[in-house]
């Protein structure tokens, strides 16, 4: 399999970690995003017309969205990150995913608008943005409640992949993660995933900082 690839890109480095975590060996075509703006080049157009990556090749197959390519990699080779365990279960992954799409559109759009310069309301997209880690953080305390630590189910599953980027890469986009330790913590446990693989900005296990004690706890 062939990835059109941006290393700085979350949705670009959802691919990555999912081949990985699955064990899928990815042939990486780099991508001049910035500043060379490659992805709007003819090559890359005939592709994709939508004129985004990532961009995932398979023999004859093209997918050009993310959510679908980490489908694709866990039905090829780890159907078990799929959560398709009962119908239920189906359904949550998929809720999940259909809302990672949220983090992306504003999470994800505040971090270009401060780091590239896009254009874009940053005031709207921090808002909106906090908006979807309130709900991310709320999902994740529902889901620690029925003993368990990741988003659909008690394994990881290709939800968690989806919504990891965006939520860890929020601060690049202004919006403090301060405010939501259930993110945090859900955040370390996908990083002690065995297979996990890191990108500029997001640093695995041992690298990060001990979370804060509470207040009147023991060391």
């Amino acid at each position: 399999m062939k990835l059109y690839d941006y290393v700085l890109s979350p949705s670009c480095y959802k691919v990555r970690l999912m081949a990985a975590l699955a064990g899928v060996k990815l042939s990486i075509r780099p991508v001049d995003f910035h500043p060379g703006s490659e992805h709007r080049g003819p090559e890359l157009m005939t592709l994709n017309p939508a004129g985004s990556i990532p961009i995932l090749e398979d023999g004859d197959l093209v997918l050009t969205e993310s959510s679908a390519m980490l489908v694709y990699l866990a039905a090829t080779a780890a159907p078990q990150w799929l959560g398709n365990d009962t119908a239920m279960h189906a359904a949550r992954v998929q809720q999940w995913i259909s809302f990672s799409h949220r983090l992306t559109a504003s999470l994800g759009a505040a971090r270009l608008h401060e780091m590239l310069l896009r254009p874009g309301n940053i005031d709207a997209l921090q808002g909106q943005g906090t908006a979807a880690l309130r709900e991310l953080e709320a999902g994740l305390v529902e889901q620690s409640i029925r003993g368990q630590r990741f988003l659909a189910l008690d394994r990881p599953t290709v939800a968690d992949i989806a919504c990891f980027p965006y939520a860890a890469l929020a601060p690049d986009g202004g919006v403090s993660l301060d405010p939501y330790p259930a993110i945090r913590l859900w955040s370390r446990a996908i990083r002690a995933v065995e297979g996990f693989i890191e990108m500029p900005g997001i640093h695995r296990l041992h690298e990060l900082k001990p979370e804060p004690i509470p207040e009147g706890g023991e060391a």
